[in-house]
């Protein structure tokens, strides 16, 4: 268990202000909550005593901090293989292969991510969620960052909602697109499947926004890349279905076996054999949140990313003269 401490004075331009905004304002690395709890507990004291949330600071008064870190995550650590594309002491970027859930939960309490993270690293149980600041759905490849340190969880976190964080996705998707464009929906719960989201216009559905681009056209698919203004539940899956291109392999989403006029056995094998959304995570950028410095990781394609992406160019190749 990690022990905090910290001691410093209240600024005099502080005066007025409650005592749990000061402290945020002071302790910037850690979250409201947590210092909340800690003035509750007194693990937080002003010119020595206790004091309560919302007392008004006059400026001048010592503060200080000297508090437990906690256990946050209770899960086992498991010796899962885990692709390491870069790490320092303060946060990871990992190449997480399709087929891994990101989070235990209902169906999945072990053999995740946050295992294999706990593994990796004993001292992330200290950090909420085990430093992971966000997800990919289990059947999406690619990069992801995941925090060491509470200071840089914390940046990570407020980067992300900035949307300060570049994430670029490539995917296959059903049916030849012309051109490239935005999807500006708002995306919320399905009123119909609770495991599925839907573009919802009414108060439910929250503000979403993909761009998207064509690299490669085939006989009946695409190969996109979408960037992300926002990061919502699946948004790419639903805004692509949405605008009737579904992505190849999802078959949450509609994207079912549909195959070309005339295709051959083996595009059909390769089709009927990809058993996922065809969602690839390629490329993430952002500050490092401590050093400042310019970050840029991209993952290669997987395997059956790069197999099924063969079999549609044989086929283009072998028939499309003829269309």
């Amino acid at each position: 268990m990690t022990t905090v401490h910290h001691e410093t004075t209240v600024p005099l331009a502080a005066a007025g202000r409650r005592f749990d905004q000061t402290l945020a304002e002071l302790f910037p690395d850690y979250s409201r909550s947590r210092l909340a709890t800690w003035i509750k507990s007194g693990a937080a004291t002003l010119d020595g005593a206790v004091a309560p949330p919302r007392y008004l600071v006059r400026g001048g008064e010592a503060v200080r901090l000297m508090a437990e870190l906690a256990t946050e995550v209770s899960d086992a650590p498991e010796a899962i293989p885990l692709t390491i594309v870069f790490e320092d002491e303060h946060l990871l970027v990992i190449d997480k292969p399709a087929g891994l859930v990101v989070h235990p939960g209902a169906g999945n309490p072990s053999g995740t991510v946050l295992n294999a993270l706990l593994a990796h690293d004993g001292g992330l149980g200290e950090l909420p969620r085990a430093g992971i600041v966000h997800r990919l759905d289990k059947d999406t490849s690619g990069l992801m960052v995941v925090a060491r340190t509470l200071p840089a969880q914390t940046a990570l976190v407020d980067m992300l909602t900035r949307h300060d964080v570049h994430r670029q996705y490539a995917a296959v998707v059903l049916g030849v697109l012309v051109a490239g464009g935005t999807v500006d929906a708002p995306i919320g719960r399905s009123m119909g499947d609770r495991l599925r989201q839907a573009v919802r216009d009414d108060e439910t559905g929250k503000h979403a926004v993909t761009h998207y681009r064509v690299r490669e056209r085939f006989r009946g698919h695409s190969l996109i890349q979408c960037n992300l203004e926002t990061g919502r539940t699946h948004q790419i899956r639903v805004h692509l279905t949405h605008i009737g291109h579904p992505l190849v392999g999802d078959s949450l989403y509609g994207g079912g076996l549909k195959l070309p006029r005339r295709a051959g056995p083996e595009l059909a094998s390769a089709l009927r054999g990809f058993r996922r959304q065809a969602l690839h995570a390629e490329e993430l950028a952002f500050t490092h949140p401590i050093t400042g410095e310019a970050m840029r990781f991209n993952a290669p394609f997987p395997a059956d990313f790069v197999a099924l992406l063969d079999a549609l160019r044989r086929d283009l190749a072998e028939q499309g003269a003829e269309d």
